[in-house]
């Protein structure tokens, strides 16, 4: 009893320290989709008061504590403009059209890196995207994601952050084509300090929450096989993987010790998206890492979503309890090694062992190739 007492409390406190251990390279934090509203095809889907800030505000001081903030933008920032998505019933398209007053406000809630890979960027056609692109060049909000854009590389804190972003949609780098997304990130890895991948992908709604390790078909369009591709971006010397697109929140993982996040739900989607259930759970992502690029330890902090509400605090955490149910199934071979508390931090103890006085001791440090 006296021997078991023992080894309890060292495991007890190694796993105290290796929650307060201290990064040595930047932390990221990574959302998912963002809408702030758009005023077509009414401007009845504005926010109240025509400002998006309200919406947000409470994420803001979570931003504000990490070195890069990602995020992926649906639809295009636009005042004047025809539709060129396809609809039979314009009253009822999913098209979205933000103005260009809005766009400030994702400087002062801190984005670093955008991506524009997904289904609605070019939803108002070749203004809309021209616009959006202006606009984010003027606030210095580097983004990337389209055929002739599929990279870009940022200066923050001194370092430089290569970020790649794909989807299965036309006019953005294709997540289908693996060996293409392959070079684009050999590419950054040899230029950056840390790399980081972003893809739109996975079947969406609440039938779709898991990795299934298979190409995925929704609606008849290839969505991409999100596990094949985030291990190849990794492979490829990728830091981090943000993954977005099913709407809701899916299973994160540690793959040769770098992070993946399969599915960071809504973030921020003032109207027309669904918000019941699943959708209406937004993690807020952060990852610390060595200045290797190595994963470090992590914390999913919970928001949720309410309609005409904006994004808010969740005290009750429902967001880290689905996604790490969702973890244990979808990786069972992670189950011991990689946990997830109930206030939303993760971390990796059973990594490597050390031998003191005849016990065996779990200790999170596993020394990460560098970059060369």
């Amino acid at each position: 009893m006296f021997r078991l007492s023992i080894i309890t409390i060292i495991l007890f406190s190694l796993n105290l320290s290796i929650k307060s251990q201290t990064n040595t390279g930047l932390s990221f934090v990574g959302v998912g989709d963002m809408m702030l509203g758009t005023h077509f095809p009414s401007t009845d889907y504005l926010p109240p008061g025509d400002d998006p800030w309200p919406l947000i505000k409470e994420v803001a001081p979570v931003f504000a504590d990490a070195d890069v903030v990602f995020g992926n933008l649906e639809g295009a920032f636009l005042d004047e403009g025809e539709v060129y998505k396809r609809c039979k019933d314009l009253s009822k398209c999913y098209a979205f059209k933000t103005p260009t007053r809005y766009a400030p406000v994702l400087k002062k809630a801190g984005f670093h890196l955008l991506s524009v890979a997904n289904n609605h960027i070019r939803d108002f056609g070749p203004e809309g995207l021209k616009t959006t692109r202006r606009l984010l060049d003027s606030l210095d909000i580097a983004y990337a994601g389209l055929i002739n854009k599929p990279s870009v590389i940022t200066e923050i804190g001194g370092k430089k952050i290569g970020m790649a972003a794909f989807a299965p949609n036309t006019g953005t780098a294709q997540i289908g084509d693996i060996e293409g997304a392959v070079k684009t990130v050999e590419s950054l890895a040899e230029k950056c300090d840390y790399v980081m991948v972003s893809f739109h992908g996975g079947a969406e709604g609440k039938k779709h929450m898991h990795v299934t390790r298979e190409t995925e078909i929704f609606y008849g369009e290839n969505r991409g096989n999100v596990y094949k591709f985030s291990h190849a971006m990794i492979d490829a010397g990728a830091d981090i993987v943000f993954g977005h697109g099913p709407h809701v929140p899916r299973s994160i993982e540690i793959y040769k010790n770098r992070f993946i996040a399969y599915s960071l739900g809504n973030f921020c989607t003032y109207s027309r998206f669904n918000l019941s259930g699943a959708n209406g759970l937004t993690p807020v992502v952060q990852v610390w890492t060595n200045d290797d690029g190595s994963f470090v330890r992590g914390k999913i902090h919970s928001f949720y979503q309410i309609k005409g509400k904006g994004t808010l605090r969740d005290h009750g955490n429902a967001v880290v309890y689905k996604m790490r149910d969702l973890t244990k199934i979808d990786f069972p071979e992670l189950n011991h090694r990689l946990i997830i508390d109930d206030d939303g931090d993760f971390y990796m103890p059973y990594e490597n062992t050390i031998q003191s006085k005849g016990l065996t001791m779990p200790v999170s440090v596993i020394e990460a190739p560098r970059k060369l």
